[in-house]
């Protein structure tokens, strides 16, 4: 869970034993290196279940800082109790650490090939994996342009079992702590598990199969995460993909949604009326169907609330001829900046408290539990063999729990969460 981890055994309260993971910390990592080591305590129950995660210590300050692995975190929300989870948490900051430098892959202009993944729609899969191609190129290069700190850095990477990608992340920029816009490229083999979480219809597209049976796929995506620094500036996500199995059957899919700590309807009523031109240019249907999706699919169950305010989501899109809703999809992607960046050119300079900041913190947490514990592209892609990296490039660097913290109704907190627990029309 921890870069370098010195694992001891101690006794502790009523618990049988507590594990302390010391992070040693490496050269390159800012945090580590400006901070002392950071003792971590894991209570663990005598069945063996993780429940509770006891306080993180530093040895400076009273504020709680740690190095922790997201698939901990996972792990304790899949527990049992997430307010003897969050309870000790103050802010975490996730890093990774590469103890070898990759080796550098140049990527060829298409990953496509023809003798590769199931029989199917090949003029389809090139004709997706250009647009999405182009559409990280226009999108990072608006993007960083609106940062004016820092550029996207690219790495190209490849998938033992078929295919690869090219991932464009910028950190530490002066409007994003991180951004990530993410091309997969991906084939082969999956389990029909891992089919169930791609697609609500699984049942229907592995009929005649039997129970073990792998199902042939190819899949290409474009996904992006954008996390601001400014507590007035919102997260933005989008994700536009599509996918093949056997037998000619296909599928589109994707989205664009938005997660501010504080609500500003203005700015609401920009992201979704922008969204709601590009549907009603392909089918004025789209957009109250594909918004009450999003306000379905990014709902935490154990918190009762969605992710953030919404935006558009659509899944298993096969309805009409596949080039009409590949123009819908580019549409979308290439409307991504228009949504987003005017908000965040009205935010980026804006005062706040620590406070805020403490609240913006708390909800990328929320951010984190969603992610991990619900995201069907994170299974996905972990079920699949996928590249770590690039999967969970979409948590946050920092995040935030409190124990049992309820905001004031009235309160702009408290205006959020009822936005979270009753989705709004914005338009």
């Amino acid at each position: 869970a921890l870069s370098q981890p010195t694992l001891a055994t101690i006794p502790t309260g009523e618990h049988t034993r507590c594990l302390t993971f010391l992070s040693q910390g490496r050269p390159h990592n800012t945090f580590l290196s400006q901070e002392r080591p950071i003792a971590l305590r894991i209570s663990e129950h005598i069945q063996g279940q993780l429940t509770t995660l006891l306080p993180f210590y530093q040895s400076k300050q009273a504020t709680m800082k740690a190095v922790l692995s997201p698939i901990l975190v996972v792990s304790l929300l899949k527990a049992g109790s997430v307010q003897s989870f969050a309870r000790p948490l103050s802010s975490l900051r996730m890093t990774s650490t590469v103890t070898e430098a990759p080796e550098k892959i140049t990527l060829p202009d298409s990953l496509v090939r023809q003798e590769d993944g199931p029989d199917g729609n090949f003029p389809m899969r090139r004709k997706m994996e250009q647009m999405l191609r182009e559409a990280q190129i226009k999108i990072t290069k608006e993007i960083a342009a609106i940062d004016g700190g820092a550029e996207f850095h690219e790495d190209s990477w490849a998938r033992e079992d078929g295919g690869g990608g090219r991932s464009r992340v910028l950190a530490d920029g002066k409007v994003w702590e991180k951004a990530g816009v993410n091309l997969s490229v991906v084939y082969g083999s999956m389990s029909q598990e891992a089919l169930k979480v791609a697609t609500e219809r699984a049942a229907e597209k592995v009929e005649g199969m039997e129970p073990e049976e792998k199902v042939p796929f190819f899949a290409c995506g474009l996904s992006c995460v954008m996390h601001p620094r400014n507590p007035f500036c919102p997260t933005m996500h989008f994700n536009y993909r599509y996918f093949e199995t056997d037998n000619g059957i296909w599928w589109f899919g994707g989205g664009t949604d938005i997660t501010p700590a504080y609500v500003n309807a203005d700015d609401m009523k920009h992201f979704h009326g922008t969204l709601k031109e590009v549907c009603d240019r392909h089918d004025p249907e789209y957009y109250p169907k594909f918004k009450a999706w999003a306000d379905r699919y990014f709902k935490i169950t154990h918190r009762d609330e969605t992710r953030g305010l919404g935006g558009i989501f659509f899944d298993d899109l096969d309805d009409r001829d596949s080039e009409e809703i590949f123009e819908f999809c580019k549409d979308c992607a290439n409307n991504v900046v228009s949504a987003y960046g005017p908000i965040i050119e009205k935010h980026k300079n804006d005062e706040f408290t620590q406070k805020q900041k403490e609240w913006q913190l708390m909800r990328r947490g929320r951010y984190v539990e969603f992610n991990l514990v619900y995201d069907r592209g994170t299974i996905f892609g972990l079920k699949t063999g996928g590249r770590i990296e690039s999967i969970l490039m979409s948590l946050p660097e920092t995040a935030r729990w409190e124990y049992d913290a309820q905001p004031e109704p009235g309160t702009p907190e408290g205006d959020l969460i009822d936005a979270c627990k009753n989705p709004r029309e914005w338009v």
